[in-house]
């Protein structure tokens, strides 16, 4: 069981970069699902900053007394207590989802986990629903940054399922569901954060 409250640099480095964005997609009243919320540093910072929003963290059972733990001590009326989701989870604990974040969580999935998660978005993404994926990428077949050719090498010697996934590749199952591109942000350390719009349930 956790006993130390557990912590991220890189959600400290990116998280004023990300709210930014932020600010602009989810400029409205609604509940955003984070799938994937870590240690959940991103969700207490949001929340926090965006007060309008209802944060709704979750992630895999293993991480959730991690999460509790920046949330007590936050104590922000607009976070939700975390939910332990695996997006392998053919029921997920929702109706419907109105927004989605996602940081750092596509390098982590293997491939079929990643098409795991359009087939469970398909399911519950509303009409209109707003997505955001952080994280590394590579365009035309290619890494954007040789620190991104090394840590991929990195993530593959941890798991060799994990890897950078193409752009193109998500692009084309953010499709396959009616998810249209509607930006692609350049973000520090050679990220970039994706943002779509459900345009149809397909």
């Amino acid at each position: 069981m956790t006993t130390e409250k557990p912590f991220s640099q890189a959600c400290e480095n990116n998280k004023e970069a990300i709210l930014n964005i932020l600010k602009q997609v989810f400029c409205q009243p609604l509940t955003v699902w984070e799938i994937g919320s870590g240690t959940g540093q991103h969700a207490c910072h949001f929340a926090r900053q965006l007060p309008h929003l209802t944060w709704q963290p979750t992630d895999r059972a293993g991480n959730i007394a991690g999460i509790r733990m920046w949330l007590r001590e936050a104590q922000l009326p607009n976070l939700q207590a975390p939910l332990p989701l695996d997006v392998a989870d053919s029921v997920w604990p929702c109706r419907s989802i109105e927004a989605v974040f996602t940081a750092n969580t596509l390098h982590i999935m293997s491939w079929d986990e990643v098409t795991l998660l359009f087939q469970r978005l398909a399911k519950y993404l509303a009409i209109q629903a707003r997505v955001c994926i952080y994280g590394p990428f590579n365009y035309r077949g290619d890494y954007t940054s040789d620190s991104n050719a090394r840590f991929d090498q990195w993530l593959k010697q941890q798991n060799p399922h994990s890897c950078i996934k193409h752009f193109e590749q998500v692009l084309a199952l953010a499709a396959a569901i009616g998810l249209e591109l509607s930006a692609d942000h350049a973000m520090p350390a050679n990220n970039r954060l994706l943002v779509f719009e459900r345009q149809a349930v397909i």
